[in-house]
């Protein structure tokens, strides 16, 4: 069943015995593929980074405020 997907893509050597050489098709789509997993891990750190930096802020917001009210 899943050989009959990779089918489709063209051929692609890591999936069918009889393939000499991936077609450029198929190195199309495997590098989108590819791309795309690359560029949703660096999305997602990047999310992560900016979402742990603007907590640190909003704590340092809130104890520069209870400072400024004892005073």
């Amino acid at each position: 069943m899943s050989m009959l997907i990779f089918a489709i893509w063209g051929c692609v050597q890591e999936f069918t015995k009889d393939c000499l050489d991936m077609t450029n098709a198929s190195s199309t789509y495997l590098g989108i593929v590819i791309g795309a997993l690359i560029g949703g891990v660096i999305s997602w750190w990047i999310y992560n980074r900016q979402n742990k930096i603007s907590r640190e802020q909003d704590h340092i917001l809130q104890h520069i405020n209870k400072l400024e009210q004892t005073e």
